[in-house]
């Protein structure tokens, strides 16, 4: 991983990424906010270590050649083709742990993730 200033602009361009998608995609945050923050918190060290935000709760033989296929990189095929988001990122309204909320500050991820 770079420097933690690198890190911390990531984290702030996914941040804002994920406010963005939910938003335009009609999909909400879990629940559980330790949830949307570590998720936001791996795409950001995916997005640092292979320049895309690789979906990070899923196994990889080879980062590299999944961030080339881009399948896997958020918002992956699933989520793009039918809402699916296998890291409860992005939920839809009827999903049982969505929360009514598309937007997590800086400060609320950074308290989560610590």
């Amino acid at each position: 991983m770079n420097d933690n200033k690198s890190m911390s602009n990531n984290l702030e361009i996914m941040r804002k990424f994920s406010e963005v998608y939910a938003q335009r995609t009609g999909t909400f945050f879990c629940i559980d906010l330790s949830v949307t923050s570590v998720v936001i918190e791996g795409l950001a060290k995916h997005k640092d270590e292979y320049g895309f935000p690789l979906c990070p709760c899923r196994h990889y033989e080879d980062k590299v050649k999944e961030v080339t296929s881009a399948y896997w990189n958020c918002p992956c095929v699933p989520m793009r083709e039918r809402k699916e988001c296998h890291c409860m990122l992005f939920l839809t309204p009827n999903n049982e742990f969505a929360s009514q909320k598309q937007t997590i500050s800086l400060s609320n991820l950074m308290k989560e993730i610590e």
